[in-house]
């Protein structure tokens, strides 16, 4: 399945060069994670198709996943 995905600010460079990813069926956003080569520590808040999940919702075939790092500031 291929799912779309875009990483947000210091994750930004994890980012697939398409925007796109390419996965078994049934995979989680854990997996998704691992594949871009991003630690689970790195990433605060993810999102499918909008809607706030954790690292173990499964993917479907054309999910967009949003991938936000902490933001800290002061």
């Amino acid at each position: 399945m291929r799912i779309h995905v875009k990483c947000f600010a210091t994750l930004a460079r994890k980012s697939p060069p398409e925007g796109t990813l390419d996965l078994p069926e049934g995979v989680d956003v854990a997996e998704a994670m691992q594949r871009l080569g991003i630690a689970p520590d790195d990433v605060k808040i993810l999102f499918i198709n909008g809607v706030h999940v954790t690292p173990q919702a499964r993917l479907a075939e054309g999910d967009q996943l949003g991938l936000f790092p902490a933001v800290g500031g002061g």
